[in-house]
C-alpha cells in the first residue's frame, strides 16, 4: 500500500477511536452499566423512563394513518433477511475453513439491547428489534463479503466507490499488474493471521 494512504488510514482509525471515547463520555449522564448482555439502570432512571413511556393505545391512535398502512412494507424484507442470514452463515462455515479465513462472529454484529429500555412500548421495542437485526445482519454480511473479497479479488476499482469497507484501502491498486500476485499472497496471509488488520 502507498505509504501516504497507510498513514491516512491509520489517522482515520485513530480518529474513530477518539470519537468512540467521546461518545462513551456522553453515556455516563444516562446512568447505566453493561454487564455482559444485560444493561443495568439506576432506579431513578428506570422510574423516569417508565413515566415517559407512551402507552400502546396512545401510540397507535397518535400515529398518522400512512405510517400504519406502510408498516407491512417495512417488515416485508424480514423473510429475505432471514434467508440471507442462513445462507451467509452457512457459506462462511463451509468455505472459510477451506480458505483458512477466520470466521466472522455473528454475535459481534447482532446486538439486541434496546428492548431493555423502559421508555419503549411493545411496538417500539419490536421496531428496534427489527432495525437492530437488519442493520446488524447487513454489517455481518459486509464483513464476510469483505474477507471474501480480500481473499479472492483485493483490487481497488478504477472509479471511486461510495462507502468502501475498511479493508478496501489496503487492496492492490487498479491496473497494478506487476504487484498483483505478490500483494494478493500477502493480503491472504494477513487475513489468515489477523482478519481485523489490513495494511
Amino acid at each position: 500500500m502507498n505509504p501516504r494512504v497507510a498513514e491516512l488510514v491509520e489517522m482515520i482509525r485513530s480518529l474513530e477511536m477518539q470519537l468512540e471515547l467521546e461518545l462513551a463520555k456522553g453515556r455516563t449522564e444516562f446512568a447505566y452499566t453493561v454487564r455482559g448482555r444485560v444493561v443495568e439502570f439506576e432506579e431513578r432512571i428506570l422510574l423516569r423512563h417508565r413515566k415517559i413511556k407512551i402507552g400502546l393505545a396512545r401510540y397507535i391512535l397518535g400515529s398518522r394513518p400512512l405510517l400504519l398502512i406502510t408498516a407491512p412494507v417495512i417488515y416485508a424484507p424480514l423473510l429475505a433477511f432471514l434467508l440471507l442470514d442462513a445462507l451467509v452463515t452457512t457459506y462462511q462455515r463451509v468455505c472459510f475453513p477451506t480458505y483458512g479465513i477466520p470466521r466472522v462472529r455473528r454475535h459481534d454484529y447482532l446486538i439486541f439491547d434496546r428492548y431493555q429500555l423502559a421508555y419503549l412500548n411493545a411496538i417500539e421495542r419490536i421496531n428496534c428489534l427489527y432495525c437492530s437485526y437488519a442493520n446488524g445482519l447487513l454489517a455481518y454480511v459486509r464483513e464476510i463479503a469483505s474477507r471474501t473479497e480480500q481473499y479472492w479479488c483485493p483490487i481497488k476499482h478504477a472509479r471511486r466507490i461510495v462507502a468502501a469497507h475498511e479493508r478496501y484501502a489496503g487492496f492492490v491498486d487498479y491496473a497494478d499488474a506487476e504487484n498483483y500476485h505478490r500483494e494478493l499472497a500477502q493480503l491472504r496471509r494477513q487475513l489468515q493471521q489477523d482478519p481485523e488488520s489490513i495494511e
